[in-house]
């Protein structure tokens, strides 16, 4: 009786401490908040990264892969995945951006067009870590410095097809936030949006000192001033491009 107490004691403080690796949350429209505060999250480096892939039968058209399948009917229970960073495959630019908003008043954009890169440890406190252009599985991410979070009144995560087709609802994208402590936090860009060219993700809030993550997974049709348009943000944008790799 005494090995099978230690054993499901064993067990219990194995869940009960949790692990970012192995554990995450899942913000969906039933559940669209979780609060970093009260996780114990609210300080150090919290790291947001979009990553995407793509099926090879959203590429090649049904035709194609009925006779595939014709040929090797085993196929069917193993669905071919490919990397969106295959050129050959997709052509499809996704950048990560974030708006930011200041307790100070001040207000600005990291992102990769315009070489807007920001800051980790000078405001904003929000700083990209590069411009991935072919979806490399590493993705692109943002860091928020968390220990500066009375200086952050609330922050915008948005994702947008830089000059290329449309294909949200092809590129399975998702975002994943890493926290200092706790699980990590999944919203998937599961919504169809064919058209779209620009996705508000999350939010980010300070409400009355607790930071406060929100799902927003919301389409549009326009670029970044849509999104400022419809989070009143209040910014002056232009027309931008990157340079050829």
């Amino acid at each position: 009786m005494a090995f099978w107490d230690s054993l499901w004691q064993g067990r219990s403080r194995q869940f009960d401490s949790g692990s970012a690796a192995t554990n995450s949350i899942e913000l969906t429209k039933r559940h669209p908040t979780v609060s970093l505060s009260k996780q114990g999250a609210a300080t150090g480096n919290l790291r947001v990264n979009l990553s995407w892939r793509m099926r090879t039968s959203d590429i090649e058209g049904r035709s194609k892969q009925s006779g595939r399948l014709l040929r090797h009917p085993f196929k069917l229970f193993q669905p071919d995945v490919v990397q969106a960073h295959t050129q050959g495959v997709v052509n499809v630019d996704l950048d990560l951006g974030c708006l930011y908003e200041l307790t100070d008043g001040s207000k600005g954009v990291v992102q990769p067009l315009g070489g807007f890169f920001g800051s980790l440890n000078g405001p904003p406190y929000v700083k990209l870590s590069g411009d991935d252009r072919f979806g490399s599985p590493s993705g692109e991410t943002i860091f928020v410095n968390l220990d500066h979070q009375e200086s952050i009144k609330r922050l915008l995560f948005f994702v947008y097809i830089y000059d290329q087709t449309p294909a949200f609802d092809r590129t399975h994208a998702h975002v994943t936030l890493y926290p200092s402590n706790g699980p990590r936090v999944e919203i998937e860009l599961d919504e169809r949006a064919p058209q779209a060219r620009s996705c508000a993700v999350f939010a980010l809030e300070n409400v009355k000192g607790e930071l406060v993550v929100r799902r927003e997974v919301k389409f549009v049709y326009g670029f970044q001033a849509e999104l400022d348009r419809l989070y009143g943000w209040g910014l002056q944008w232009g027309r931008g491009y990157k340079s050829r790799v």
